[in-house]
């Protein structure tokens, strides 16, 4: 009996005959206990075939794979971005047409890849600038209890050697409020830009404040003042346009988020975080 073609996210079963000689003793033994003959028993062969779960699991497995020796994008050659591509949108199509759920939108996510030129001209100033270094890339979502929309942070960590902490020597953050349009379209307005959390080198700290020598008051003002220095600049107000962008979110689940900008603006691969706290 040949077996039927059917959709694979359907497990399914051949029903066949068991000879009786294939069955346990212990059926054969109650069975003629009772003086009559067994009743016909069905063997259950099920077809092997992966869980539409588990092969989304591969299919994200595979995009995260093909993003990863491209340093976030920059270095990728056309035959990985053709790549990414084409894993991308193997996972994008399982999610594909049904609302973003605010709340699982919620939080931090970490950037993998993007194509997006205003990302990847960062990462190719501090290619060019032996001094600059760019860090860990985020998103921040706050929309947990919303059902229309929230705000979103760009959280850029970035360095200056060797007058800062390594890679995290300052955080730029690029703050929007951002509203649902429809199912997956989001509509971002941003509002301002900041720098904070200011992370000096030792070197410089020294000096500042020489270890070999008590720390005056100044100079202590001056190291208390550079922790706390936080400096923002407003994109929007009565006479200006907030400038703005359209964001389609192509996949969403609890720990991944892949992104499109409207207008070839450049596809996004964000996995979850830890949460950040930014002012």
């Amino acid at each position: 009996m040949k077996n039927s073609v059917v959709s694979p996210a359907r497990p399914f079963s051949i029903l066949t005959p068991i000879p009786r000689s294939d069955l346990p003793s212990s059926l054969l033994l109650s069975t003629t206990r009772r003086g009559s003959p067994p009743p016909p028993r069905l063997r259950v062969a099920a077809a092997v075939a992966s869980p539409p779960a588990a092969d989304l699991e591969r299919r994200k497995l595979d995009l995260l794979r093909a993003v990863q020796d491209t340093q976030r994008g920059l270095s990728a050659t056309a035959d990985q971005r053709s790549a990414v591509e084409e894993a991308l949108v193997s996972v994008e199509e399982y999610d594909a047409g049904s609302p973003v759920v605010l709340s699982k939108l919620d939080g931090t996510w970490r950037l993998n890849y993007t194509t997006a030129s205003d990302v990847l001209v960062l990462f190719e100033a501090a290619t060019r600038l032996p001094f600059l270094q760019v860090g860990q890339i985020f998103q921040k979502f706050e929309c947990k209890d919303r059902s229309d929309g929230g705000v979103v942070r760009n959280v850029v960590r970035w360095s200056i050697s060797p007058l800062l902490e390594e890679l995290e020597g300052a955080t730029l953050v690029v703050s929007a409020k951002f509203s649902l349009l429809s199912k997956r379209n989001i509509f971002l307005q941003f509002e301002e830009v900041a720098v904070e959390n200011i992370r000096i080198s030792e070197e410089l700290q020294a000096l500042i404040a020489p270890a070999i020598f008590p720390r005056s008051y100044l100079s202590l003002q001056i190291l208390q003042f550079i922790r706390s220095f936080r400096t923002q600049v407003p994109v929007s107000g009565p006479d200006r346009r907030s400038p703005g962008g359209l964001y389609y979110l192509s996949y969403l689940d609890r720990d991944m988020l892949l992104g499109r900008a409207a207008g070839g603006g450049g596809v996004f691969v964000f996995t979850r975080a830890q949460p950040l706290i930014v002012h």
